[in-house]
């Protein structure tokens, strides 16, 4: 395998050559200071104590994994939904597919480059997250399990907004079509596991319950769910004894984001010099 990609280089001096890209990180940094410097303020001023409890520090460490959560779900498809799309919009396409590189370059190169300004964002409130340890309550495990699976999900919503755009023509359908996965991955998936386990719970009422395997998928792929299970432990096993099934839901969810990313690149690699003899 190659790794001299040069669409990747190239995608990266141009992204991170302008102030735009900066001046996000240098915002981002400043709301992320004020949220947690004003909460930290709030907390000992209502407490009426001169110090921040572990179990506070607790909370603001799941207030901020969400934040990051937030960030990846809003922000990976409008940067990942126009990556294709908008070389064909300009007609830049087929001067790029005329070149030596491979689909495959060209596909990873366009998916990192748009991921990497996201990853960035994410490392550089790594200082601020230190905070957190200042005043303990979590472990670095808690650390270390929050940051790689944000990593997986951007992969996963960043595969998703290529091969988008990569099968359809115009930008902003792509980016509805991403938006719209996403949406269903973060929000539906969490209103169906209701609705199947309310059903389920009236339909087996005075009976023994059978396992709920629809159940079990559906909160194993939400973003939410996932990360309610790290912050607290005991939702895993309440949603086991719901579903009465004995499966980690982190499980699941690696399982089943690792699939998406996958499928979703091998698409985009394949459809990508397809779609190109169908514009001539």
């Amino acid at each position: 395998m190659n790794f001299n990609n040069p669409v990747l280089f190239k995608e990266l001096k141009l992204r991170f050559r302008s102030f735009k890209g900066f001046n996000g990180i240098l915002f981002f940094l400043l709301a992320m200071c004020i949220f947690v410097f004003g909460y930290i303020f709030l907390t000992v001023n209502m407490t009426g104590t001169s110090y921040f409890r572990p179990s506070q520090s607790f909370v603001l460490f799941a207030f901020l994994s969400y934040i990051q959560l937030g960030l990846v779900l809003f922000t990976a498809p409008g940067l990942t939904a126009g990556s294709i799309s908008s070389e064909r919009e300009k007609q830049t396409l087929p001067i790029l597919l005329t070149t030596s590189q491979s689909s495959f370059q060209i596909i990873s190169g366009k998916m990192l480059s748009s991921v990497a300004f996201l990853l960035l964002l994410i490392v550089a409130g790594l200082p601020v997250y230190s905070l957190v340890f200042l005043f303990g309550g979590i472990s670095p495990m808690d650390f270390v399990k929050v940051f790689f699976f944000l990593f997986v999900t951007l992969l996963a919503i960043g595969s998703i907004g290529v091969m988008f755009s990569t099968l359809i023509r115009r930008t902003i359908v792509s980016m509805i079509a991403t938006y719209g996965s996403m949406l269903f991955l973060s929000v539906v998936t969490g209103f169906l596991f209701i609705i199947v386990m309310q059903m389920k719970a009236f339909n087996n009422m005075g009976t023994i319950t059978s396992p709920s395997y629809l159940g079990q998928f559906l909160a194993s792929i939400n973003p939410g769910v996932l990360f309610a299970s790290f912050l607290s432990p005991d939702l895993n096993s309440s949603i086991s004894e719901l579903t009465k099934i004995d499966f980690p839901i982190w499980a699941g969810y690696l399982i089943f984001y690792g699939l998406i990313t996958v499928t979703a690149f091998f698409i985009s690699v394949k459809r990508l010099r397809v779609n190109m003899k169908r514009l001539k």
